[in-house]
Protein backbone atom coordinates (compact mmCIF):
# COMPACT_ATOMS: atom_id res chain seq x y z
CA UNK A 1 0.00 0.00 0.00
CA UNK A 2 2.63 2.56 0.95
CA UNK A 3 5.95 1.96 -0.20
CA UNK A 4 7.62 4.51 2.38
CA UNK A 5 6.70 2.25 5.12
CA UNK A 6 10.19 0.33 5.90
CA UNK A 7 9.87 -3.09 7.31
CA UNK A 8 10.79 -2.42 11.27
CA UNK A 9 10.55 -6.49 11.87
CA UNK A 10 14.15 -7.45 12.64
CA UNK A 11 16.00 -4.82 13.37
CA UNK A 12 19.43 -5.09 14.75
CA UNK A 13 18.89 -3.06 17.35
CA UNK A 14 15.38 -3.45 17.35
CA UNK A 15 12.85 -0.98 16.43
CA UNK A 16 12.77 2.46 18.62
CA UNK A 17 9.38 3.75 19.63
CA UNK A 18 10.32 6.66 17.38
CA UNK A 19 10.27 4.21 14.11
CA UNK A 20 7.34 2.58 15.16
CA UNK A 21 5.76 5.98 15.54
CA UNK A 22 7.17 7.38 11.75
CA UNK A 23 5.31 4.22 10.32
CA UNK A 24 2.10 5.00 11.98
CA UNK A 25 2.17 8.31 11.36
CA UNK A 26 3.00 7.45 7.38
CA UNK A 27 0.22 4.92 7.60
CA UNK A 28 -2.38 7.31 9.08
CA UNK A 29 -1.18 10.42 6.22
CA UNK A 30 -1.86 7.43 3.88
CA UNK A 31 -4.91 6.03 4.68
CA UNK A 32 -6.51 9.39 5.30
CA UNK A 33 -5.02 11.87 2.69
CA UNK A 34 -4.37 14.17 5.72
CA UNK A 35 -0.67 15.80 4.57
CA UNK A 36 -1.03 18.73 7.16
CA UNK A 37 -3.13 18.76 10.34
CA UNK A 38 -5.92 21.56 11.12
CA UNK A 39 -7.93 22.42 14.00
CA UNK A 40 -10.35 19.68 12.44
CA UNK A 41 -7.82 17.23 11.75
CA UNK A 42 -5.33 17.63 14.88
CA UNK A 43 -7.34 15.38 17.21
CA UNK A 44 -8.73 12.33 15.38
CA UNK A 45 -5.03 12.09 13.01
CA UNK A 46 -2.97 11.91 16.39
CA UNK A 47 -5.26 9.85 18.30
CA UNK A 48 -4.84 7.09 15.02
CA UNK A 49 -1.53 7.60 15.28
CA UNK A 50 -1.00 6.60 18.74
CA UNK A 51 -3.23 3.47 18.69
CA UNK A 52 -1.32 2.30 15.79
CA UNK A 53 1.76 2.73 17.45
CA UNK A 54 0.69 1.05 20.50
CA UNK A 55 -0.43 -1.74 18.26
CA UNK A 56 2.51 -2.04 15.84
CA UNK A 57 4.45 -1.81 19.20
CA UNK A 58 2.81 -5.31 20.39
CA UNK A 59 2.68 -7.06 17.31
CA UNK A 60 6.54 -6.58 16.94
CA UNK A 61 6.69 -7.86 20.32
CA UNK A 62 4.84 -10.88 19.77
CA UNK A 63 5.85 -12.19 16.46
CA UNK A 64 8.68 -14.36 16.42
CA UNK A 65 12.38 -13.46 15.36
CA UNK A 66 13.25 -13.19 11.61
CA UNK A 67 15.65 -14.97 10.21
CA UNK A 68 16.96 -11.97 8.31
CA UNK A 69 17.05 -8.59 8.96
CA UNK A 70 14.86 -5.75 6.93
CA UNK A 71 16.97 -6.04 3.18
CA UNK A 72 16.88 -1.63 3.66
CA UNK A 73 17.63 0.90 6.52
CA UNK A 74 15.00 2.59 8.01
CA UNK A 75 15.18 5.94 7.03
CA UNK A 76 14.94 7.21 10.53
CA UNK A 77 18.84 5.00 10.91
CA UNK A 78 20.21 6.78 7.98
CA UNK A 79 22.74 9.58 9.12
CA UNK A 80 21.30 12.36 6.16
CA UNK A 81 17.99 11.51 7.31
CA UNK A 82 19.06 12.07 11.21
CA UNK A 83 20.55 15.46 9.94
CA UNK A 84 17.91 16.68 8.28
CA UNK A 85 15.82 16.00 11.39
CA UNK A 86 18.44 18.05 13.77
CA UNK A 87 18.31 20.93 10.85
CA UNK A 88 14.84 20.91 11.05
CA UNK A 89 14.53 21.00 14.50
CA UNK A 90 17.03 23.87 15.49
CA UNK A 91 15.11 25.84 13.24
CA UNK A 92 11.85 25.53 14.93
CA UNK A 93 10.79 27.49 17.94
Amino acid sequence: MCRNITTLRGLQPAATGEEIEAAARQYVRKVTGVQSLSDATREPFEAAVAEITAITARLLEQLPERRQPPATVPPLRRPEVRARIAAKALRQP
